[in-house]
């Protein structure tokens, strides 16, 4: 299993606006490219979260090839939806990892 991983840290300001539009589109819109089977969604604790809200999603891939599928013809415009709905008011990076048997 091939499992995507995206770590977010929004602004306090765009925060509830964030997190609807990740639980009620992005997510939705990432799993119906065909890519990915499933996903986690987790918020990250951490003791000070007075310049934001860090949050972590694992998308979950059965093979390299689906990633790949999503990164090269789906991964562009859904980013830059975001990008370009929430500015400078967040910062992401990206993880690929596999799963260990």
């Amino acid at each position: 299993m091939i499992i995507y991983s995206v770590t977010v840290k929004i602004d306090l300001s765009k925060h509830d606006e964030w997190l609807m539009w990740m639980k009620n589109v992005h997510i939705d819109e990432v799993i119906a490219t065909g890519k990915f089977e499933k996903y986690k969604f987790h918020r990250i604790l951490a003791e000070d979260e007075s310049d934001g809200i860090t949050y972590n999603v694992q998308y979950y891939a059965k093979t390299m090839a689906d990633y790949f599928e999503y990164r090269d013809q789906f991964a562009p415009k859904l980013q830059r939806k975001g990008k370009d709905h929430f500015k400078d008011n967040f910062v992401a990076f990206r993880t690929l990892l596999k799963e260990v048997e």
